[in-house]
């Protein structure tokens, strides 16, 4: 351990291994961490045969989680499988996502006179080019709000509630408040991953869960020469006199590096706590009831129809991706903290997940850095959020990327590199 690197990344988190996942746990570990020493019940499978993320999330089949990937050429070491469905709630029911003109059309979520109004809409957003002004009808989307983008075309609450939570994913409605470019872009690029494996979702999933991923990092990180140690407890970030990292010590022994990429927990000192999120994790026997049987799906319970002041979050796989035995679903509820009652805030997800074989809780807290990293070379991530999928986590990653080396990543990418796995 006693040498010099230009970089030592602390963690197996995703961040940092897309910087050098999320570990996964089996059942047996799961169930010690939140029962303690019992033996789980016989009927929940063999523990090997779960593969439960513990920081669930997919990723959108066109997405920059996706392109990044590719680009590290990371892809060969995982397979990817379609998610099954996309869905949103909206008056107490639970919906199918539209994401095309034609799917508006179909959907029972809107009124007759409504479908015509956000079809319209829809092909605005499929035809809009950025570089086209032809596509803009005379709108510049740098300059005109969401909310007065979407009141050109008449649409009522409830289709800009789906619309900008469910399509464009944002997790509050101050994007009503902001340029509307960002919300297109976020539109097309939903649509554009829904048509990529012609699934019910736009997002995927590799198989055996998000712990392939730092596997797969350690091995493309040994190719290009990058060490790996693990179980080393307790590292310690060590610093000169002028402030900047230096090295890690672990078990009596210093690693020194030029710079350090690690997650809040590390340099608690140089982070604030911004928020709390709040997760259920259920073991079930069955998919979510009215997802049409999905196998894996997303769920998302927009702010207004709960009255909070963010969005709720559920998110389901099993056995289809080999994260559980045979018949076993796992699904999980998440949302930001809002009052001193957590668990009592994730009830209007977990009331729609149906009965459950078993309901674990968990709460902690989410840190953002507050350090100048050109003055202590300290890169300290954000943490985890409550979403279920992966474009906020991605931007946080690319935005170090740059800081640490200075460019930008170029992910133009040939995106056939992540195709779905075969059904089977």
């Amino acid at each position: 351990m006693d040498e010099e690197y230009d970089v030592i990344v602390l963690g197996t988190g995703l961040k940092e291994c897309i910087l050098s996942g999320l570990l996964s746990v089996d059942g047996l570990k799961l169930w010690k961490r939140f029962r303690g020493s019992d033996k789980p019940p016989s009927d929940l499978g063999p523990s090997r045969d779960y593969n439960v993320d513990m920081i669930p999330k997919f990723m959108m089949a066109n997405g920059t989680l996706v392109r990044t990937l590719i680009h590290t050429d990371v892809t060969k070491y995982l397979s990817f499988k379609a998610v099954d469905g996309s869905y949103v709630f909206n008056k107490g029911k639970i919906h199918k996502v539209p994401a095309t003109d034609m799917e508006a059309l179909r959907s029972p979520l809107m009124g007759l006179f409504e479908k015509r109004r956000a079809r319209k809409f829809f092909i605005y957003v499929q035809e809009y080019k950025e570089n086209d002004p032809k596509t803009h009808e005379g709108l510049d989307l740098t300059r005109v709000t969401t909310k007065e983008l979407i009141s050109k075309y008449g649409l009522d609450d409830n289709t800009i509630d789906f619309i900008g939570h469910a399509l464009a994913l944002h997790r509050d409605d101050r994007y009503l408040y902001e340029p509307a470019l960002d919300t297109v872009k976020r539109m097309k690029l939903y649509a554009e991953s829904l048509a990529r494996f012609q699934g019910g979702s736009p997002y995927i999933y590799p198989l055996y869960g998000l712990g392939e991923l730092p596997q797969a990092f350690a091995r493309l990180s040994a190719v290009y020469g990058g060490t790996y140690m693990l179980n080393k407890p307790e590292c310690k970030v060590e610093f000169d006199l002028e402030g900047k990292a230096c090295g890690v010590t672990s078990e009596g022994e210093t690693a020194r590096c030029k710079k350090v990429v690690c997650d809040p927990s590390y340099l608690l000192n140089k982070a604030r706590k911004v928020g709390k999120v709040a997760r259920a994790i259920a073991i079930m026997s069955h998919p979510i009831p009215n997802t049409d049987e999905s196998h894996s799906v997303q769920v998302i319970l927009p702010q207004k129809q709960l009255g909070r002041k963010s969005d709720m979050y559920l998110f389901c796989s099993s056995y289809s991706h080999n994260v559980a035995p045979k018949g076993k679903f796992i699904a999980f509820v998440s949302a930001e903290v809002e009052t001193d009652r957590p668990e009592l805030e994730l009830k209007p997800g977990i009331d729609l997940l149906g009965p459950v074989d078993e309901l674990f809780f968990e709460t902690y807290d989410r840190y953002e850095p507050v350090n100048e990293p050109s003055l202590d070379n300290c890169f300290i991530s954000t943490s985890y959020d409550a979403t279920s999928h992966f474009e906020s986590t991605v931007t946080d990653v690319l935005s170090m990327y740059t800081m640490i080396t200075g460019k930008a990543l170029d992910l133009s990418v040939d995106l056939s590199a992540a195709s779905a796995a075969e059904e089977y």
